[in-house]
C-alpha cells in the first residue's frame, strides 16, 4: 500500500479490460442522417441556382426590353390590381399599359401599335425637346409653306413646336431660373460672343430684323441653347423709336400686320416661341393684338413679355385663347455695368425663391455676357437650376 502511495499516479497498475461495443440499429440510422443533414448543406452551399429561385427586380429599361422583344401576350389577372387603358402617345409605336398591383407596385408594359409602313417603331418618352445631333435640323412636321416662307404649324399629332425644340430640364423641385438674352443678329460680333460664352442653358432670342439668323441659329441650337423669336411691334414712342422694318402698328390693317408677322416668323426655324421687340403701343391695343394673338396660339408658340409696358394687354389674351405665356420679372440691363446687372440678378433669385421660379431679360451686350456667364456658373452651387424659358411659361396644356 505504501509502495502504491509513492508511485507515479497511473503507473504500474494493472491495465483493465474495456469491454468491446457494437453500434446499435439505432446508432446507425441517427449516423446517417446526420450525414446526410451535413453533405445536403455542402451540396445546397456550392449549387444554390437548382435548390432555389433566386428573386430578381429588373429595372424600367429591362422590362421595356423584355417586352418590346417578346410577342404581346395576355398579362395573368392578378386578385385586386387595377390596370389603366392603354395609352399611345401621338408621337410613339408604342402602346403603354400600367398596372397596380395589390402592393401599390405599379408595373408599366410596352407593346407595339399597328401601323403602316415599314422603318423603326419610335417609343416617345416625353415628347418634349429634341436629341441634341438633330437640334439644328427642323421637324418638316411642323412647318407648312406659305407666300411669306415657311411657318411654324401644330403637328398632324398633335406637337407643338413649342414642345418639340423646348430645352428639357431636370424636372427637381428646386429654384428655377430662365435667362433670356435678345437682340441677336444686330450685331455679328455680339451674336457670335453670345452664342460662344453664354451657358447653353440661357435661352437667346433673335430679332428679325437681323442678319444671317438661319446661320446664327444653327450655332445656337448645336450649341444646346433653347431660343425664341422677337418680332418688331409699335412702341409709344414711333417713329422716333423705330423697330425696324415691317414693325407691327396699330394702324395698319390686321392682314397687313399678319403678313409682316409671318415674314418675320419664316426668316428662322426650331424656335419655341415669340418675343416682342419694343411694342408698349402695339401690346396696349386689344384690337392690334387679338388677331397676333390668335395666330401664335394656332401654331402652337409660346409668347414672352419682355415686361417693359404696364399697360401690356398679352397676358389677358393669352388666358383666354390658351397661349402658353409669360413676364419677365426683372430687366436685367437698364445700367450697363457688370456691377450692376450682377446685382439684378441676385434680386431675380430674391424673387425666384420667393415664387419658385423668376425669368430675366437682357440683350447681347458685352456687360450682360460677362456678368450672366459669372453668376449662372455658381447658381447651381446655391441650389438654383437654370432652364429654358418654355419650363416655366404656364401652359393649359400642362394642367
Amino acid at each position: 500500500m505504501a509502495t502504491d502511495l509513492h508511485a507515479p499516479l497511473g503507473q504500474n497498475r494493472a491495465e483493465r479490460r474495456r469491454p468491446s461495443r457494437r453500434p446499435s440499429v439505432a446508432q446507425l440510422a441517427s449516423s446517417c442522417i446526420v450525414c446526410g443533414i451535413i453533405g445536403l448543406s455542402f451540396y445546397s452551399a456550392f449549387e444554390p441556382t437548382r435548390l432555389t429561385s433566386p428573386l430578381t427586380i429588373p429595372d424600367n429599361s429591362q422590362v421595356a426590353a423584355a417586352d418590346a422583344a417578346q410577342p404581346a401576350t395576355p398579362a395573368p389577372s392578378i386578385d385586386n390590381s387595377m390596370t389603366e387603358r392603354p395609352l399611345a402617345a401621338p408621337r410613339s409605336g408604342a402602346n403603354v399599359e400600367r398596372t397596380m398591383t395589390s402592393d401599390g407596385t405599379v408595373v408599366t408594359k410596352y407593346t407595339p401599335r399597328p401601323r403602316d409602313g415599314e422603318g423603326p417603331v419610335i417609343i416617345d418618352a416625353g415628347g418634349i425637346g429634341q436629341d441634341p445631333r438633330m437640334a439644328a435640323i427642323p421637324n418638316d412636321a411642323l412647318l407648312e409653306d406659305t407666300p411669306e416662307g415657311r411657318l411654324p404649324i401644330v403637328g398632324p399629332d398633335g406637337q407643338r413646336p413649342m414642345d418639340q425644340y423646348a430645352r428639357p430640364w431636370s424636372g427637381a423641385r428646386v429654384t428655377r431660373i430662365a435667362i433670356v438674352v435678345g437682340g441677336l443678329g444686330l450685331s455679328q460680333t455680339g451674336t457670335q460672343r453670345a452664342i460662344k460664352e453664354l451657358p447653353e442653358e440661357v435661352t437667346l432670342a433673335f430679332a428679325a430684323s437681323g442678319n444671317s439668323l438661319q446661320r446664327w441659329m444653327q450655332d445656337a441650337r448645336r450649341g444646346g441653347h433653347e431660343i425664341l423669336l422677337q418680332v418688331p411691334f409699335e412702341p409709344f414712342d414711333y417713329p422716333d423709336n423705330d423697330p425696324g422694318p415691317e414693325t407691327l402698328l396699330i394702324r395698319q390693317s390686321a392682314a397687313k400686320n399678319l403678313v409682316n408677322l409671318h415674314k418675320a416668323m419664316a426668316k428662322i426655324t426650331n424656335y419655341t416661341g415669340i418675343m416682342n421687340y419694343l411694342g408698349g403701343r402695339y401690346l396696349a391695343s386689344s384690337d392690334a393684338l387679338d388677331p397676333v394673338m390668335r395666330d401664335i396660339a394656332e401654331r402652337g408658340l409660346l409668347f414672352l413679355d419682355d415686361g417693359s409696358s404696364a399697360q401690356s394687354l398679352s397676358g389677358t389674351f393669352a388666358k383666354a385663347m390658351d397661349i402658353p405665356h409669360a413676364f419677365a420679372d426683372v430687366q436685367l440691363d437698364g445700367q450697363l455695368q457688370t456691377s450692376a446687372i450682377l446685382t439684378k440678378l441676385d434680386e431675380l433669385e430674391r424673387i425666384a425663391r420667393k415664387n419658385g421660379s423668376a425669368i430675366g431679360a437682357a440683350s447681347a451686350f458685352d456687360e450682360s455676357i460677362v456678368a450672366i456667364r459669372q453668376w449662372v456658373q455658381k447658381a447651381g452651387e446655391r441650389g438654383i437650376e437654370i432652364v429654358g424659358v418654355s419650363a416655366l411659361v404656364a401652359d393649359p396644356q400642362r394642367h
